[in-house]
């Protein structure tokens, strides 16, 4: 994985370049964490009962880009790709079914893929539907900088615990 760039979000910009900013911004964020870490630093777990890794972090925010983005907001029929009704943590469990730059190559893809979903959305107000409820760009925008922030403070610990890097 190379060195990731973070761009701050701009302190003034309309609502969608704000939202998609934070966004990016987070995603960075993770990358971020992630950098200069070997598979198997990568692979160390979080301590017992919990199985959190930041390599299932980076897995599991693949799933979370595709079920949003894809699934909801663009409506495409894809499966999962790491966990499935048989093994719903299979994410963050399952961290030798592929290499780590499989991985992250596997969670940017969905990134861009979202990009595009994003790009396509006419508004804000653009709405896609999971299961029986409408969700619109917003909603999934908010959602989306609300889930990498709470991950990206699980991965500031983690980080911590395997090198003692600590930082933003």
């Amino acid at each position: 994985m190379t060195n990731p760039t973070r761009i701050d979000p701009p302190l003034i910009a309309d609502e969608r370049e704000m939202l998609v900013s934070w966004l990016d911004f987070h995603r960075a964020t993770l990358a971020m964490k992630c950098a200069g870490l070997t598979d198997e630093q990568l692979r160390e777990r979080a301590s017992p009962p919990s199985s959190m890794s930041l390599l299932g972090l980076v897995r599991h925010m693949a799933e979370v880009e595709r079920g949003w983005f894809r699934r909801t907001l663009s409506g495409e029929d894809v499966p999962p790709i790491y966990y499935s009704d048989a093994n719903p943590d299979g994410d963050f469990d399952d961290l030798d079914s592929v290499t780590a730059e499989q991985a992250f190559e596997t969670w940017q893809h969905e990134c861009d893929l979202a990009r595009q979903a994003m790009d396509r959305a006419e508004s804000l107000d653009v709405t896609g539907r999971k299961r029986t409820h409408e969700h619109s760009l917003r909603w999934i925008l908010v959602h989306m900088i609300e889930e990498y922030a709470r991950h990206n403070g699980h991965a500031d610990l983690l980080r911590e615990r395997i090198d003692g890097a600590t930082g933003e």
